[in-house]
């Protein structure tokens, strides 16, 4: 388990770069007491730059020199292209075909060079290994690696200073590196403080993971949240949520949309599907007292977000 003082120390190492981000009174608007942690504010418009810089930061020189490689469906290619940019080291990024056309501008524009594998993460992962095997890069995985939780984990600390009397903190998840160290902050920190993953309905890897008590894997997985679509959780982040995380709810894609959309009209948030799926939860009962939202990302274009309002729309006219 990443201790409370790893993450203390990669919050002392992340704060050159990772904005403290601003937290959103969302209670007169949601009829409920809700808070928003927007991530979509970070450099690279999500809160993967924690857990990225943590790890690049740790590396050798000799590391460095030669180059890091990822594998990643935007936000945390993002990410590490930036943190490497800023270290002074080459960056690789593996992501999967269907990539955001937002995402993978966001990854150029910090200098990295860009590779398409696939549409599901085993594929990203297995040709960002190869590319690490045959080029001498180190591989920043996006979520299973200890530097990468205790990064995560920074974000923890700061909803508990921000919010000293929260009760439910909400974390969406992909492969589940945010859960972890958000649970692992809080859980060690303030154990009475309930943490809850969300997850789309059509990718809940972690939640399977926990029913059957081990890492299983999806044999699919469909969702709008492009960014919480593994089909399996990490060994490590799924020891983590096994241990510090007291429940994972699910939520509809209608869910998600309809959660985006309320941020944008009546919050003034740009987000994501992966960064409103908490919003979609804690609309949708997951909300228990005094209650904070991740935002986790932003990086969505306006077509985008246009073609999920008529989505929707068409959806609702066929609801009964």
């Amino acid at each position: 388990m990443v201790s409370i003082d790893e993450i203390r120390q990669a919050a002392a190492r992340v704060r050159p770069i990772a904005r403290v981000t601003p937290m959103i009174d969302a209670t007169s608007i949601a009829g409920r007491p809700l808070f928003l942690k927007c991530e979509s504010l970070q450099p690279g418009g999500a809160f993967k730059i924690r857990g990225a810089y943590n790890m690049v930061s740790q590396l050798t020189d000799e590391q460095r020199r030669r180059g890091v490689v990822t594998f990643s469906s935007g936000n945390h290619g993002q990410a590490m292209a930036l943190a490497a940019r800023e270290l002074g080291a080459p960056a690789v990024v593996v992501m999967p075909t269907t990539a955001p056309p937002i995402k993978i501008e966001g990854a150029r524009s910090y200098g990295a060079e860009v590779i398409f594998a696939g549409t599901t993460s085993i594929e990203r992962r297995t040709r960002a290994e190869e590319e690490a095997a045959t080029r001498g890069l180190t591989m920043v995985p996006p979520f299973d690696h200890e530097w990468i939780i205790a990064g995560q984990g920074t974000l923890g600390l700061e909803i508990l200073e921000q919010r000293p009397d929260v009760q439910t903190i909400l974390v969406p998840v992909g492969g589940g590196g945010l859960l972890a160290g958000v649970a692992a902050a809080t859980k060690q920190t303030r154990p009475d403080v309930r943490v809850v993953g969300v997850e789309p309905a059509g990718a809940a890897a972690m939640k399977a993971s926990l029913e059957a008590g081990q890492a299983v894997t999806l044999p699919k997985t469909e969702s709008v949240a492009d960014g919480l679509m593994p089909v399996r959780p990490g060994d490590i982040t799924f020891a983590h949520a096994k241990e510090f995380v007291d429940e994972v709810v699910t939520v509809s894609d209608d869910q998600i949309i309809d959660a985006m959309l309320w941020l944008f009209t009546s919050a003034k948030i740009v987000a994501e599907p992966s960064g409103a799926a908490t919003v979609g939860a804690a609309l949708n009962g997951a909300a228990r007292g005094v209650t904070v939202a991740i935002i986790s990302g932003g990086n969505v274009g306006l077509d985008r977000l246009e073609e999920l309002r008529k989505r929707r729309q068409e959806s609702a006219s066929r609801e009964p």
